[in-house]
């Protein structure tokens, strides 16, 4: 399968998930252990003190971990667990979700992912998470 075709299968997965849609995520980058998404940052996604909301950086973080493994174990996964620390506020024009693999089996895959929020061109990290992604075995 060439680079052109998994990005293709990558794309699709993301315009499929409704949530993704209306947030707008965008897939910058899908290769083999390598992720990144996008997700613009407007007056919906924001709290009450103008920051992006924690919910929003999470869905960023857990979408782009399970890409991410996926990109190894194939397009039948699930996020089994994910845990992330929140460094600084959000704000800004996007947020970019960098995902990588650390360790990949048969069956799940340790996966890292920064997020990071851009105002004026300067890219600021806001959270950090690291979560293990399963396939999801049929019964």
């Amino acid at each position: 399968m060439t680079q052109n075709e998994i990005f293709h299968i990558g794309k699709q997965a993301l315009e499929a998930q409704s949530f993704s849609k209306l947030l707008g995520t965008k897939l910058m980058e899908f290769t083999a252990g390598e992720v990144v998404l996008e997700v613009p940052i407007t007056e919906h996604v924001l709290q009450q003190h103008g920051f992006v909301h924690g919910g929003v950086i999470g869905y960023a973080a857990d979408n782009a971990l399970t890409f991410v493994g996926g990109s190894v174990l194939g397009p039948n996964v699930l996020t089994a667990e994910y845990k992330i620390n929140y460094v600084r506020p959000a704000v800004g024009e996007k947020l970019i979700a960098r995902a990588t693999v650390i360790s990949a089996g048969k069956r799940q895959a340790v996966c890292r992912c920064d997020v990071f929020a851009v105002k004026d061109g300067e890219e600021k990290i806001c959270a950090t998470a690291q979560g293990t992604i399963m396939t999801v075995i049929s019964e």
